[in-house]
């Protein structure tokens, strides 16, 4: 009898990327089409966490693990948009100058057997202040694009972030360490 084998519900290769470090390549890799709209007055652990599982439970599938991730930028209370414009992302930008906000990055693990396990990693980042020539330059590169509070940790962002406290793998997209122990705790094979 083999294994189980994995399914990535997400189209993000960051995620795909990040997996790969802990040696697991997914069998299949997909997307979970779901409605992302966070609800009225939803806090933004409680919407990372019903994301995660959301994808998770979309893409099930009885015959293998499934793994999905949510990762939402929130300053205080409000959950920052992924940008999908250069207006959204600048705004994104010009609220997180000089503060320090936090990346949650939610995970779900769906067995085989319906169990789902969930873990959900939280970070702390402060970027510097921020000109608006910076910022001008940061968008001008691209980076921003679709990704959660307008900035991608992995890109040239990196150079404009003066502190971070926790996980840098779960700003990216995917937090290894609470990955590591779903897998290792759902009996997954780590290779």
């Amino acid at each position: 009898m083999t294994a189980p084998s994995l399914i990535l519900a997400s189209a993000s290769p960051r995620r795909r990327e990040l997996l790969a470090r802990l040696g697991v390549e997914p069998a299949r890799v997909g997307g979970a089409d779901i409605d992302e709209t966070p609800h009225k007055g939803e806090l933004p652990r409680d919407y990372a966490r019903r994301m995660a599982r959301e994808k998770a439970l979309a893409a099930a599938d009885d015959s293998a693990f499934v793994l999905a991730g949510d990762t939402v930028v929130a300053c205080g209370r409000r959950i920052l948009p992924k940008a999908e414009d250069e207006a959204t992302a600048r705004h994104c930008l010009d609220l997180l100058s000089g503060r320090r906000h936090r990346v949650l990055s939610a995970i779900a693990l769906r067995a085989p057997d319906g169990t789902l396990r969930e873990r959900l990693s939280e970070t702390q980042v402060r970027f510097k202040s921020l000109s608006q020539e910076e910022i001008a330059s940061y968008l001008a590169g691209g980076e921003w694009h679709g990704k959660a509070g307008g900035y991608a940790i992995q890109g040239s962002a990196e150079g404009l972030i003066v502190w971070i406290q926790g996980s840098h793998s779960g700003v990216v997209g995917l937090p290894l360490f609470e990955t590591r122990a779903l897998l290792k705790a759902a009996g997954f094979a780590l290779g």
